[in-house]
């Protein structure tokens, strides 16, 4: 018997991936976890029916969520990571030895656990001593902030259910008061190309854009993602994410990568006329 697992990208378009076994299906507070192992793409979570990763392709994800700032602040000392609970996040930030803290704020502890048993190829970083883990919401834990944190990394989940808070103007305002005069913010911010998601990319980008004085769109090509073309938010009170990128100084970190060089860095930041279009009224 064949077992797939399909997402509904639009009423009309769909992804499949054909499973081998079902490793795990459980029902936090919050949401429905799955956990599937894939012929071709190895481990695949699965949060309320819509897939947040697989292991072929998660790197992609992960890496540009992280270098992309770090190769743009001079000196992160400490770091707030929204979401983010399978870990793969700070597995990229763990290489960084000029962090001293890094707080994970998420909402569920169960995607924690299961991802520590289940993935560890995310996880294997979770128990770096830098890392403080707090299970709560992430918009109110952005309240108690202010001027604290020089990178805000927000991973969320789609903006509905337990992660709509995080795509609101009052978030975005919260997570500004919570960095230091020269902090920088990014965020998954969607894919452009199907019409529904296009609108939410544009919906989050007008709040940052009001919150932020440096605000770009960044982005990136993840396969299984909706499109496979998936944008990033870089916001910032003071750097520019061109202007004052430092090739050399990440460079000579040596960190080993898949997907982000320097290189890449430069041309993920000039989009497609398309992107452009969705986002001349906000920008």
């Amino acid at each position: 018997m064949d077992l797939w697992f399909s997402e509904m990208h639009t009423d009309n378009v769909k992804l499949s991936i054909r499973i081998d076994k079902q490793l795990y299906s459980g029902q936090s507070d919050f949401q429905r976890i799955d956990v599937f192992e894939s012929y071709d793409l190895g481990k695949v979570l699965v949060l309320d029916g819509f897939l947040m990763f697989t292991e072929k392709d998660e790197f992609i994800y992960h890496e540009m969520m992280v270098h992309v700032p770090m190769a743009v602040h001079p000196d992160v000392k400490k770091v707030l990571v929204i979401g983010a609970g399978d870990g793969g996040v700070i597995r990229e930030l763990s290489g960084y030895k000029n962090i001293e803290r890094i707080d994970l704020v998420e909402i569920d502890p169960m995607v924690v656990e299961v991802c520590k048993k289940y993935i560890p190829q995310t996880s294997l970083k979770m128990e770096d001593p830098r890392v403080h883990i707090y299970y709560e919401d992430g918009l109110r834990f952005t309240r108690r902030k202010e001027d604290y944190y020089d990178l805000i990394i927000v991973d969320s989940t789609d903006p509905f259910g337990p992660g709509e808070s995080l795509f609101t103007k009052e978030f975005y305002g919260n997570s500004y008061k919570a960095l230091k005069e020269d902090g920088i913010m990014v965020n998954q911010h969607e894919s452009p190309f199907y019409p529904q998601d296009a609108l939410a990319c544009k919906r989050a980008h007008k709040r940052i854009v009001d919150s932020f004085p440096i605000a770009r769109i960044y982005q990136a090509h993840i396969p299984t993602y909706p499109s496979g073309h998936w944008l990033f938010g870089f916001a910032s009170k003071t750097y520019h994410p061109l202007k004052d990128l430092k090739e050399e100084r990440w460079n000579e970190r040596k960190l080993e990568t898949k997907y982000y060089t320097t290189k890449l860095h430069l041309g993920a930041f000039y989009l497609p006329k398309y992107v452009e279009e969705i986002m001349k009224d906000v920008e």
